[in-house]
Parts: C-alpha cells; structure tokens; sequence
C-alpha cells in the first residue's frame, strides 16, 4: 500500500458522510461506536458526518474510519454503496 501523507485530503478517497452514516446504522452504532473504534475523535467524527458529500479530511483519518467499519463487517461497494460483508457459507460436517 503506498505511504499517506497524512495532510492530502481524501476525497480522492470517495467516501462520503452518507456512506458513513448508512454504515453506523447497518452496524446499529453509534457516533461513539465509530469513534472507539476507528480512534477518531467524537468530534471529528460528528462533524465529517454533518457535512454532506465526499469526506474532508486527512486521509489518515478517511482510512481509520473506514478500516473500522471493513473490520466489523461493512463493504463499500463500487458503486458507491454501502452493506454487510456476505459471510462465507458453513459447510455442514
């Protein structure tokens, strides 16, 4: 993975504050789920989400966010959606 500079901004990134907030609520988090998780304060996390459209951040914070939300089970697809992670099938045995 190529090194982040910790001041580019990520909307290269693509995400946005809708996916986040429709990720939180598939999870059933809250705005401080997230934030432990992610190790993103509570206050970036609140204004990242209250503003509409691609994320305006480090991209530091961008990736935390969202390596927090892939590890507990979220996929954003490629076409910009957001749903839980298909498990793999159990094979009876």
């Amino acid at each position: 993975m190529p090194e982040v500079s910790k001041n580019t901004l990520g909307v290269e990134d693509g995400l946005t504050s809708e996916q986040i907030r429709a990720a939180r609520a598939l999870l059933r988090w809250e705005q401080t789920n997230l934030s432990a998780a992610s190790k993103v304060s509570i206050a970036t996390v609140k204004r990242l989400e209250g503003q509409p459209g691609p994320l305006k951040a480090n991209a530091v914070t961008i990736e935390a966010l969202r390596h927090a939300l892939e590890e507990a089970g979220i996929e954003f697809t490629v076409s910009g959606g957001v749903q839980p992670r298909e498990q793999p099938e159990k094979v009876a045995g």
